[in-house]
């Protein structure tokens, strides 16, 4: 893949900042409408977003159990002291001669060679994945609040393109009927108008429950009500990426990292899981109390050790499960890096094509408006049919639509690719 590197243009910016007279009225109403709500910055609305995050919470409590379980792994004993106590006499057999016995004792399991340390290795290794997860969900919530934003922001210039193109429409239907009054137009074109201003309409309410549900998602991800502002992201936004070969910024790159942690903490489960080659001894002190008919009463102390011998039925399924967890963590890592390696080529080529495409949407939202303008003008002078005036007014609003889809994805283009590369101010 080619170096990161990227250049301001001025004549591509002049031309993408160009817009005709039609289209910045479509973009201040839009812009109007968005204002009804708060506009976020958009770190803000990170912010807001994570904090309403119920999986950070969740990541949260892994890495601080993993924390408490490294603590717990530098005990002296590989696990909590073990009392056992009995007694015996002679009256369950029906003798009852006073043969009496008491025994107790208290012993504790031994770490076996290197598991103590394999143990809090384990944990500190857990503990460190589950702070690299916090980076991965930061970057998905990241790109959640991204969407949901452009969908409402495309939501919002929907509705604008359909008011104006209603109103452009009820200026012609006017026109159309004082004209028919007169006998000027035939029924025919009334009813087109007609048409073609139910359809406007029709769309106006598919946008509008469109926008409904996508501001309720998007307060649902913030917690807090209000639009991010996409809009505000720069080009100058792209000379934050450092120059270079894209192999750093993939390494880097959240989802890189916690697979690379998540292989780490396997191998050191790995090594865990051979240090556990048998179950722990035990070692403990024990006394015996016990009197026997015609003597004295008699007591002794003495030191227990339990060692259970190793055996393939304990070791191998722990081993098995270890070595199965480093292959699947292996090949996680594998697919991460290919998944971040191809998606960092995606986003560059969005970002280059929406460019692209933003410029060429505005130059046809320019020429198409004009074009019904003069179309309208033209009819009204008698030297338009108006079904071509009508087509004229269509095309333009399909421009109109284009060009702002262009100009979200293009700002949703820059905040993506400050995403993926870590860079967003």
């Amino acid at each position: 893949m080619k170096p990161l590197i990227f250049r301001s243009a001025s004549r591509t910016d002049r031309i993408i900042r160009l817009c005709g007279v039609c289209v910045a009225v479509l973009c201040l109403s839009s812009a109007a409408r968005a204002a009804d709500g708060r506009l976020i910055p958009l770190h803000e609305a990170l912010a807001a977003a994570w904090n309403n995050d119920p999986v950070r919470r969740e990541l949260a409590t892994n890495a601080g159990s993993a924390d408490a379980r490294a603590a717990a792994a530098r005990s002296w004993f590989a696990g909590g002291p073990v009392l056992t106590a009995s007694y015996y006499d002679d009256r369950a057999g029906g003798t009852n001669l006073g043969y009496i016995t008491w025994q107790g004792g208290v012993s504790v399991p031994l770490w076996l060679p290197g598991q103590s340390t394999a143990t809090e290795r384990v944990a500190a290794a857990d503990a460190k994945s589950a702070l690299a997860r916090v980076d991965v969900e930061r970057m998905a919530v990241a790109i959640r609040v991204l969407e949901q934003s452009a969908a409402v922001i495309l939501d919002e210039r929907r509705l604008s393109a359909g008011h104006a193109i209603v109103r452009s429409l009820e200026h012609i239907d006017a026109l159309t009927a004082r004209a028919r009054g007169h006998g000027e137009v035939a029924d025919i074109e009334l009813q087109a108008v007609n048409a073609q201003l139910a359809n406007a309409r029709g769309e106006i309410a598919l946008a509008e429950e469109a926008r409904s549900g996508d501001v309720t998602s998007l307060t649902t991800l913030l917690g807090i009500p209000g639009l991010p502002d996409l809009m505000a992201a720069d080009p100058h936004w792209l000379d934050r990426i450092p120059p270079g070969e894209t192999r750093m910024i993939e390494e880097r790159d959240p989802r890189v990292q916690a697979a690379h942690r998540a292989v780490a903490a396997a191998q050191e489960q790995m090594r865990l899981a051979r240090a556990s080659f048998m179950p722990n001894p035990e070692v403990g002190l024990e006394a015996i109390d016990e009197g026997q008919y015609g003597s004295p009463w008699a007591t002794q102390v003495g030191v227990n050790i339990r060692v259970p011998l190793p055996s393939d039925v304990t070791s191998t399924p722990m081993i098995s499960a270890a070595r199965d967890r480093l292959a699947a963590a292996s090949r996680t890592e594998t697919e991460a890096r290919r998944a971040v390696h191809t998606e960092l080529a995606q986003v560059m080529a969005r970002l280059t094509g929406a460019r692209e495409a933003l410029i060429q949407a505005q130059a046809g939202a320019s020429q198409t408006m004009r074009r019904a303008d003069a179309m309208e003008h033209s009819w009204t002078l008698g030297e338009t049919s108006l079904i071509e005036a009508l087509r004229a007014r269509t095309e333009a609003w399909h421009s109109l639509l284009a060009f702002n889809q262009a100009e979200v994805s293009w700002h949703s283009a820059i905040v993506r690719m400050g995403i993926s590369t870590g860079t967003l101010p």
